[in-house]
């Protein structure tokens, strides 16, 4: 007897979530261009269970980021909220946003490959995130905390480029020196 449409509806969710999961992992200890394999073998599927869910490494790429850029553009309005200050709601930010950039092992190069099915994921960013970041400055700005002239894409892209690690430059600094930047960002009173 056939399972009921719900329960193979719920099954299919929960592969799609467990392979997501899975090269969320992978990407973050090889990189996006790890071996499928490897992330079916994680995920507890088989690599044409992968690739029917993600007929390309684009989409699934795409569909990993995407769960993560939604997540850290919701952050702001959350930090908004529960925060002291709207400073204090912008460096927390920063650190999951610094979060997300340096366990991208290979997403850069993987934007600037010209691979047409990731063009969408650096639109993606630039048109969720850059926003969360705005709405964080602007609250700033009225607190007086930072001046208005700091611009949310200025910010993001100063905090990217210091967040490219290398052999003599790893995690550490890149979030040492974001700090540094968003502290001489800061007005003092």
């Amino acid at each position: 007897m056939p399972e009921p449409v719900g329960v193979r509806r719920a099954q299919a969710e929960r592969t799609r979530d467990a392979v997501l999961a899975a090269a969320a992992a992978v990407f973050v200890e090889q990189g996006v261009q790890a071996p499928v394999r490897d992330i079916a073998e994680r995920a507890g599927v088989g690599v044409g269970t992968l690739y029917r869910n993600f007929p390309t490494r684009a989409d699934l790429v795409t569909a990993v980021y995407r769960h993560q850029i939604d997540t850290c553009t919701a952050l702001a309005a959350r930090l908004l909220k529960e925060s002291a200050s709207p400073f204090t709601a912008l460096t927390r930010w920063v650190d999951a946003f610094v979060e997300f950039l340096v366990t991208k092992h290979g997403l850069g190069a993987a934007l600037g490959s010209g691979d047409p099915g990731l063009e969408n994921l650096h639109a993606l960013m630039l048109d969720t995130l850059v926003p969360a970041c705005a709405t964080l400055l602007d609250a700033c700005a009225a607190a007086d905390e930072l001046g208005a002239d700091i611009t949310a894409y200025t910010l993001m892209r100063a905090i990217g480029n210091l967040c490219i690690t290398g052999p003599d430059y790893d995690r550490a600094d890149a979030e040492r020196m974001v700090a540094t930047l968003l502290a001489g960002c800061r007005r003092t009173a």
